[in-house]
């Protein structure tokens, strides 16, 4: 009796261990529990060998009951697990999208307050005038106060995030510069993270348009010192590549502060010649390089201004010509139409006829071409010539005082009226200004001669043309003598000088010619021009050079009558170049050429 009780004790907790805790099984239609392993000690009595059987098996109704309960379970289980997956989803959705910067289509100033305040501009394509009011960075300190509220378009300059706050410079015209700064809205939370966000995104040298309110500052690394910008909307209109070929800091830096930084742990990098000229556009952005352009523009405005006021007219000659146009200068040749064509070395035989034609008094601003393989620091084979011719009463004389009058002006203004590229500029590149005397200073050629024998320097048989080492030794002598960098030297040889040059009245060996020099290097060349057709031709024959073609005409035009007349010749770049006491002429192209450079 107690085997059997134990034996069924023991199958009954194997039922209810197999079966799930909410299960139910039925005997004579009466619901029963299995959670309990155990029977009441009646029922245990009561069942005989058939009720023990009827409990072990279970009708097909109950087992679809316990199969139903159990894939309900897990629907709800799956049911759950994708309700919560939604909800995540649904958050990240929400949350990606009160982050997300949209790109920003700015079409009216009017409409502004419905622009996010941060994002890309999409590309301006002309679509509207927004009628935004931009304002110069230059003026700002003079035209607004604390509390104005300005638009401004620059470059990037410099940035820096951290935390909740932000402080970046904007750039217009590579010199003037302010401070604009950011600072974490707790009344706005959800917008100050997405400005933090987008700045965090821009690129060094990114044009952007900012938007802000005037505040007073100490600022003493911008030229805006005394007001900054607190930032309320930007917008990118062109973004900069991450990883720039250098950095325009790095451009900017001077010689001697790179020198000075190499003993350091992180020195400067030295930024060569041929990285710069590659990325030329980039080498331009740094003040000095930029303000070396802007006083270029400037020497060809005050050169044009000095000739109008001597009652020149301003020409345009061919620079597609059929001949040389200067002898002894290489030539560069193009095909035209079958037929060969030069690049003119110079507008000289265009200038000269000219005169022929009652201009009296004329100048050309234009380029030059010299086929010359001279890989020097002066040298280009692409120019730009500043050239004038006029016609004069007896001597050519005549013509130097206008030069001088005229260079004069030039240094005069480029002093006084781009003061302030001169001061960028020679932070990086030091300089003095140019000396020069209130009259022509004109040595002739037997005085520069002597000088040079007494400096201990092989001039031949004097009559050779100066190497750039006679120039320089010259110049030198001659400030110390006369008390100025800027002379001129007449009387060449006429041997070195080209075929229309009028020669000297009382010695054909010498000619009435002459160089203009600045810091001892040759910026310009002229002479009184032979306006006889016979003397011309004759001179051509002497140098070996066949009058044919565009030659022809250019001495048919003296058969016509002329006036006499002299004029000048100067490079543009040379100029700039030594007024500025740059190393290298380069510096003062803006996409120079030279025999190994043709490109950007």
């Amino acid at each position: 009796m107690v085997a059997s009780l134990i034996f069924a004790h023991l199958r009954l907790r194997t039922v209810s261990a197999w079966a799930p805790a909410t299960s139910t099984c039925f005997r004579a239609g009466v619901p029963s529990t299995l959670r309990s392993p155990l029977l009441s000690s009646s029922r245990l009595f009561s069942q005989g060998p058939e009720g023990n059987a009827a409990t072990e098996e279970k009708t097909e109704e109950e087992k679809a009951a316990i199969k139903a309960e159990r894939e309900a379970r897990k629907a709800e289980k799956e049911r759950f697990k994708a309700e919560k997956k939604a909800k995540k989803e649904s958050d990240r959705l929400i949350r990606e999208a009160a982050e997300r910067i949209e790109d920003v289509t700015y079409l009216s100033y009017d409409e502004q307050n419905s622009y996010p305040k941060v994002g890309d501009m999409t590309r301006i394509m002309s679509r509207s005038r927004t009628g935004r009011p931009f304002q110069k960075v230059a003026d700002l300190e003079s035209t607004f106060k604390a509390g104005d509220k300005v638009w401004l378009r620059g470059r990037l300059n410099s940035i820096r995030v951290k935390g909740g706050s932000s402080f970046l410079v904007l750039r217009q015209n590579s010199f003037d510069t302010i401070q604009a700064c950011f600072f974490k809205d707790k009344e706005d939370p959800e917008g100050s993270q997405k400005m933090i966000k987008y700045l965090k995104t821009l690129t060094e040298e990114s044009i952007i348009d900012i938007e802000g309110t005037l505040e007073e500052a100490d600022v003493r690394s911008c030229s805006v010192k005394k007001l900054e910008l607190k930032l309320e909307r930007i917008y990118t209109v062109s973004k900069a590549a991450a990883v720039l070929p250098f950095l325009v800091e790095d451009a900017a830096r001077s010689e001697k502060e790179v020198e000075e930084s190499q003993g350091n742990e992180r020195p400067f990098p030295r930024l060569g010649q041929e990285l710069r000229l590659d990325n030329r556009w980039i080498d331009l952005r740094a003040p000095a390089n930029n303000a070396i352009m802007r006083v270029q523009s400037a020497v060809c405005q005050l050169f044009r201004e000095a000739l109008y006021a001597e009652g020149f007219c301003e020409i345009h000659t061919p620079k597609l010509i059929a001949g040389e146009s200067e002898s002894g200068a290489g030539v560069f040749t193009t095909d035209y139409f079958g037929t060969t064509a030069c690049l003119a070395q110079s507008p000289q035989l265009y200038k000269q006829m000219a005169i022929s034609s009652d201009l009296d008094r004329v100048f050309e601003i234009g380029p030059v071409f010299r086929a010359e393989n001279s890989n020097t620091r002066r040298h280009l084979c692409e120019f730009t010539g500043l050239d004038l011719e006029m016609a004069i009463d007896d001597h050519y004389m005549e013509t130097l005082e206008v030069i001088h009058k005229m260079f004069k002006h030039i240094f005069n203004g480029l002093e006084t009226r781009w003061a302030k590229e001169l001061s960028m500029i020679r932070e990086q590149y030091e300089s003095e200004p140019v000396t020069f005397t209130d009259e022509p200073c004109v040595l002739h050629w037997p005085e520069a001669m002597e000088i040079l024998k007494e400096e201990g320097l092989d001039i031949g048989d004097g009559m050779g043309d100066l190497t750039g080492a006679n120039e320089l030794a010259l110049g030198k002598v001659v400030k110390e003598k006369y008390g100025t960098d800027f002379f001129m030297l007449d009387k060449y040889p006429s041997e070195i000088r080209p075929f229309y040059t009028m020669p000297d009245p009382d010695d054909p060996q010498f000619s009435n010619s002459y160089d203009i020099f600045i810091r001892g290097q040759e910026i310009c060349s002229g002479a009184q021009r032979c306006h006889d057709p016979e003397l011309v031709l004759e001179i051509l024959a002497k140098k070996g050079i066949e009058a044919s073609g565009g030659l022809l005409t250019y001495v048919e035009s003296f058969r016509h009558g002329i006036s006499p007349h002299a004029g000048a010749g100067i490079g543009l770049e040379r100029v700039v170049f030594l007024y500025l006491g740059l190393d290298n002429v380069r510096k003062a192209s803006m996409f120079p050429r030279d025999p190994n450079r043709c490109t950007p």
